[in-house]
């Protein structure tokens, strides 16, 4: 009995949330180990149901790494990064769209709606959703920063139409995105999952944007850190406390607040259901900044 108990205050404590969310809009970008092991897959899928099932809106931006790793090598096509960005010529362009929009989003989908959801799978180049353009990746040589280093068909998000997206909403479908974008010379782009949510998050003036990660949050001096805004984060990376891999996930997070998101998290996707437990829960989880 005493553990039934428990049980309805959890739920209890969910119920603030769910009037609070209900009918807002979530972005979410979902990589990592959360969609490499079948039980944090499983939780994934049963979280997203059960947001939209209480009337929040979930939006999944979604990566695919590991997977297009893979058939890189299974066909011989040699990868390379350039500050964590890969080099993407045509050949490896034609791989990334394929695993990307053709094999990972539609796991994802199917995934969703074993679990009960109404999910349609698309990329940045459905209904105009996303247009972008080349971009070229800054780099430090011999101490000095400035140099611009062509990384091939890699894009940046110039301009997001959201009609596609909000259609799909109102019918109770959940939008779940492939980072494929197209640039208006028709040249298919790989955009960085990260920047895609948060672009996507601006533009659709999203009441949140998670970030799913394989780490407890932002660390710094192996602590995990909450509650922080722009000077904070700017802060700590002037500091050096911020770095590498973390630095265009805060950065991506601050765009995001700066085009009318409200708060932006940076979460644990190792930890089962850590979406439900940030969203529904009075302590969370992760890192938010806001």
């Amino acid at each position: 009995m005493e553990h039934s108990f428990e049980r309805v205050n959890h739920i209890l404590e969910a119920l603030p949330y769910i009037t609070k969310y209900s009918g807002k809009t979530v972005v979410i970008k979902y990589g990592g180990a959360a969609m490499a092991k079948a039980d944090l897959k499983e939780s994934f899928a049963k979280d997203i149901v059960l947001l939209k099932y209480v009337g929040i809106h979930p939006i999944i931006v979604h990566g695919g790494g590991p997977e297009i790793n893979s058939l890189l090598d299974t066909l011989k096509i040699p990868t390379e990064f350039v500050h964590g960005h890969r080099v993407t010529n045509a050949e490896t362009m034609d791989v990334v769209e394929m695993v990307l929009t053709g094999k990972v989003n539609k796991q994802i989908v199917s995934m969703i709606n074993t679990q009960g959801g109404k999910a349609v799978g698309l990329s940045g180049k459905d209904g105009n959703l996303a247009v972008a353009s080349k971009t070229k990746i800054e780099v430090d040589v011999e101490g000095k920063s400035g140099e611009l280093i062509d990384v091939g068909l890699v894009g940046k998000i110039d301009k997001i139409d959201p009609t596609v997206i909000l259609s799909l909403q109102e019918k109770g479908f959940i939008p779940v995105i492939s980072p494929v974008a197209e640039s208006e010379k028709g040249e298919s782009l790989n955009i960085n999952a990260d920047t895609f949510a948060g672009e996507l998050a601006g533009a659709l003036k999203a009441e949140k944007l998670i970030l799913l990660t394989d780490t407890s949050g932002i660390l710094i001096g192996g602590k995990l850190v909450t509650g922080l805004n722009r000077a904070l984060v700017k802060d700590y990376i002037k500091k050096g406390d911020i770095t590498g891999g973390m630095i265009p996930k805060v950065e991506c997070c601050l765009s995001a607040i700066d085009q009318g998101v409200r708060r932006t998290h940076i979460i644990d996707g190792r930890v089962p259901h850590s979406i439900l437990i940030e969203i529904f829960t009075d302590q969370g989880i992760g890192s938010l900044i806001e």
